[in-house]
């Protein structure tokens, strides 16, 4: 018995004494993880300053709870955990602890690489290139010269094409920090001064009109038939009014935009027609009979069939006729078109979109479609569906004169009387045509028409 009795006592202090040590190496391993993270010799893992969330290993699961149970403990006590268990250390965790110093010196607390970042780009210049990006010199230039001009930040916003289409506050903007900004000022004014001579003289000939110009320009008649000469002598009397950059001719296309539409001093603008209400459009769409217009008869389509095969073999007769030349020629109008005259153009019928130049004696004037072709196609211009498909002629005479006739629905208005149908009109230089809302300048080529008249008073004689 007393031998069992001594076995099982040996057993179980051999038992206590593993658990003990298993404890005391725990402990030891906390103590050296929280001594070492307090000396800051664990280097610290490297990271991204972003907060990803991820799964965590088994072995990091264990340091982050000894962590935390070691900061807890140090927080309640300002006594080790080991210390308070009563167990002194090991030789081996005395030798550590030797070799680490007495007084432990704090690391210097490394700045977060999102702080420097921001130094960094606190110390770098501000990028006022970024506002430059749309606001070309050009577009400085043109805004500078149109305030100048008209003091009115709104009609520069509607009457001045930008390269880039910007809204009233975008204008405002800009020309507030040309103003008030030092730094973009500077910027816009190197830009200016690397513009070409050129370019500079491009923008200031698209400089808008002050009042005083538009006065002095509508002081010129509308029954006048002004030249080059009369502006020009207008610039050398007035040259303080006018802008630098005006020349002759464009004071003349102005005075022609002016006249057409009824801003001069001598012209008065047509009432509107008296009445409770104004029949539009709509209306007289209203009052037409639908069961009338359903009504198609197969008589009427023959007859139209025939008349258009009938107009068809005569436009084929006039292209082979007529195949060596050409009637008309269309030209597209841009900020500065070439000149308006050739040595074969009679005159020319311009609007705001396109011009016509004639060149033959007689044109046709209407709505071009698919069974009719005329000369003058309207419907460039504009909306022309009020247009008749045939809607004038124009006529030049052997004395010289042209003369228009209406064969449409509407009335022609030249310079401000109607034409109606069936009538005729002579045309002058510089009138007016206005035919359902699209309008043009008569243009006539003085020079060629001399000679055609100087022609025909050598033959009449004969």
């Amino acid at each position: 018995m007393d031998k069992d009795s001594q076995g099982l006592l040996d057993s179980s202090l051999m038992a206590s004494g593993t658990a003990s040590r298993s404890e005391d190496e725990e402990s030891l391993a906390g103590q050296k993880r929280a001594s070492s993270q307090a000396l800051g010799t664990i280097p610290k893992r490297r990271s991204s300053s972003r907060f990803i969330k991820r799964k965590k290993f088994d072995d990091e699961l264990v340091e982050s709870s000894l962590a935390k149970s070691s900061t807890r403990a140090k927080g309640a006590s300002g006594v080790e955990p080991g210390r308070c268990s009563g167990s002194e250390p090991s030789s081996s965790e005395k030798k550590k602890v030797s070799k680490a110093p007495s007084t432990p010196v704090p690391p210097s607390p490394a700045p977060t690489p999102g702080l420097t970042k921001r130094v960094k780009k606190s110390k770098q210049p501000l990028q006022v290139t970024k506002d430059l990006g749309r606001w070309k010199p050009a577009d400085d230039l043109l805004l500078i010269n149109s305030v100048l001009q008209t003091n009115d930040l709104t009609s520069v916003h509607l009457g001045v094409k930008f390269s880039c289409r910007f809204t009233l506050r975008e204008v405002q903007e800009r020309w507030y920090a040309l103003l008030y900004d030092p730094v973009i000022s500077k910027l816009a004014c190197q830009a200016m001064r690397q513009l070409h001579p050129e370019a500079i003289a491009a923008i200031q000939s698209k400089a808008l009109f002050s009042k005083a110009e538009e006065q002095l320009l509508s002081k010129v008649g509308s029954t006048s038939q002004p030249t080059l000469e009369t502006f020009q002598d207008l610039l050398h009397r007035h040259p303080d009014a006018f802008y630098l950059a005006r020349t002759a001719k464009a004071l003349q296309a102005h005075w022609q935009l002016m006249k057409q539409y009824y801003l001069l001093e001598d012209q008065t603008v047509q009432p509107l027609p008296k009445g409770d209400q104004v029949l539009n459009f709509s209306d007289a769409e209203d009052l037409i009979d639908d069961s009338k217009l359903k009504d198609m008869r197969d008589e009427v389509l023959e007859h139209e069939l025939t008349v258009a095969d009938r107009r068809q073999k005569r436009e084929i007769r006039q292209l082979e006729q007529e195949l060596h030349k050409w009637q008309v020629l269309v030209d597209s109008i841009t900020g500065m078109s070439s000149p308006d005259f050739d040595n074969q153009t009679l005159a020319v019928l311009r609007g705001r979109m396109v011009r016509y130049l004639m060149r033959s004696r007689e044109i046709t004037l209407g709505r071009a479609t698919k069974d009719n072709q005329i000369d003058v196609d309207l419907s460039l211009e504009g909306p022309a569906w009020k247009i008749s498909r045939k809607q004038g002629v124009i006529k030049l005479k052997n004395n010289g004169d042209f003369f228009i006739a209406n064969e449409g629905r509407r009335p022609i208005y030249i310079d401000g009387r109607p034409v109606l149908c069936g009538s005729k009109w002579r045309l002058s230089n510089n009138s007016v045509v206005e035919i359902a809302s699209l309008r043009f300048v008569f243009l006539i080529n003085q020079d060629l028409i001399a000679l055609i008249r100087a022609e025909a008073a050598k033959i009449t004689p004969q």
